[in-house]
């Protein structure tokens, strides 16, 4: 490395703990802080050096003119903002910038024009990327959008016109729904994002989420990953993601491909980022959002793809040209993706923080781990209830279902509700293994699926007890026999 020798992880969590792991891979010093209810997370024990910030526990990694000062204060030459929190905050970038501290991640120009989803739509259209009908200014009153919906036609749907993450969404179908809709979207979008602008566009019903991932240079080198099918969610909420999306036709992922690399290169985008798209019944694809940010089911693409994002990134960032050329990245396989989190499905999946008494991880050939849960941790109530992703992967899809329900059933996290059962239940679905779904596939199969929370060392207890009575049972026939 040129410039960069210690980094900030302006994070928690499992992400916080991955970026870790490949700064030791670059042999660059990693710095992380820590709120004051995070003091036992692994993370926080594994980088070479660890501060606190005191005061609220979410304010902590949202504080950015502290987090600077921290890093200068600490000497890091450079802050990796992880994903959620200030990932996609462009102030956050030129606090950076004016420190005279390296960002790793894109221009705050670029954040600030990708975080507007109608300014990134507008753009993206520009440089012939295929976008869905919609306002091209952002909607403040109800009577204006629904005058817009009347006139496109419905379904539509409602979006917050500064965030992401599935907030502020609302899907309307019928114009008497739409004045209480909007204004559920503004309110939620207002909780999240501190802005109440929305916007509206066509709504499709039941496609296909597919997303490709980029990695450019500051040389003009862009390259493409591949692509990801993010389809499985519930509320807009990614729930399992799969690299490359199976059953997808080879002509549109080549296409998605060319588009989504074209873009890149025209709009002058550094670093990694995912855009995200559309497909419909007849693969039209429709461009999304674009996030300027490492994604949380990055895992399953460099499974697939052999390349480390983390590591990529810093070394963008550092003024590096990309190491491999487009036909040098070979594709292999098929990696999937769960989402572990803590949360209670008799509870319609409300969160729910806790102490784990008990935890067994998977393993075996193909299964990854990326995860900060372990026996007596506790989950602290004041963040997401991702505690961890579970990855498998194999050379064709059905292998890759079959290891996905083995690893599944070994894992064992007990003393807080999880969403394995939910997990569970999709790896056994026949349409899970035909790879025959879309967005609507959670919500239509929700209600079907068993997800009744059981105890899972019950039969490897009893098998014990069973295993316990027959070797005091061959020791008292040994003890007969000898008399």
């Amino acid at each position: 490395m040129k410039n960069i020798k210690k980094v900030m992880i302006a994070n928690r969590g499992e992400i916080a703990l991955r970026i870790i792991r490949s700064c030791k891979e670059l042999n660059i010093t990693s710095v992380c802080i820590f709120s004051e209810v995070d003091i036992d997370g692994i993370w926080v024990k594994k980088a070479d050096e660890s501060y606190p910030i005191m005061g609220n526990p979410i304010e902590a990694y949202l504080d950015y003119e502290r987090i600077v000062t921290l890093a200068k204060k600490s000497e890091c030459d450079a802050i990796h903002p992880g994903y959620g929190f200030l990932s996609e905050n462009a102030d956050f970038a030129r606090a950076c910038q004016r420190e005279g501290i390296i960002f790793i991640g894109p221009s705050a120009e670029h954040i600030a024009l990708f975080g507007d989803k109608i300014a990134s739509k507008n753009a993206m259209a520009e440089v012939g990327v295929p976008v869905l009908p919609g306002t091209d200014e952002p909607l403040s009153s109800s009577e204006e959008g629904e005058a817009f919906a009347n006139e496109i036609g419905y379904p539509v749907i409602i979006k917050a016109a500064f965030g992401g993450g599935g907030r502020g969404m609302r899907i309307v179908h019928k114009a008497k729904e739409f004045k209480k809709l909007f204004e559920e979207a503004q309110t939620e979008s207002i909780k999240y994002f501190a802005r109440d602008e929305v916007f509206i566009e066509r709504y499709l019903e039941n496609p296909r989420h597919i997303e490709i991932q980029i990695l450019a240079d500051s040389y003009g080198n862009v390259v493409h990953l591949g692509d990801r099918d993010c389809s499985i969610q519930r509320r807009h909420q990614k729930v399992v993601e799969i690299a490359p999306a199976p059953n997808l036709k080879d002509e549109t992922r080549r296409e998605l491909y060319r588009i989504g690399t074209k873009a890149m290169f025209k709009l002058g985008y550094e670093s990694a980022g995912t855009i995200e798209f559309l497909v419909d019944q007849d693969e039209n694809f429709y461009f999304m959002e674009m996030n300027t940010r490492i994604q949380v089911e990055h895992p399953v693409t460099e499974i697939i793809s052999g390349v480390d994002l983390i590591q990529r990134m810093i070394e963008i960032a550092d003024g590096d040209k990309l190491k491999f050329l487009q036909e040098e990245i070979k594709f292999n396989g098929y990696a999937i993706e769960f989402r572990i989190n803590a949360e209670n499905a008799q509870k319609d999946f409300a969160p729910h923080p806790g102490t784990i008494t008990e935890y067994m991880s998977p393993g075996g050939p193909g299964v990854r781990l990326d995860t900060i849960a372990y026996k007596g941790y506790t989950i602290p109530a004041f963040y997401d209830s991702m505690i961890g992703k579970l990855i498998v992967f194999a050379i064709d899809w059905e292998g890759a279902v079959k290891k996905a329900e083995r690893a599944l059933c070994e894992y064992v996290i007990e003393g807080i509700p999880t969403n394995l059962t939910l997990h569970r239940q999709i790896v056994k679905d026949i349409d899970f293994k035909n790879a025959a779904f879309n967005t609507g596939y959670l919500p239509e199969k929700l209600d079907s699926f068993d997800l009744v929370e059981t105890d899972s060392r019950k039969s490897e207890d009893e098998k014990h007890q069973q295993l316990v009575a027959l070797i005091n049972s061959i020791k008292k026939n040994q003890v007969q026999v000898r008399q």
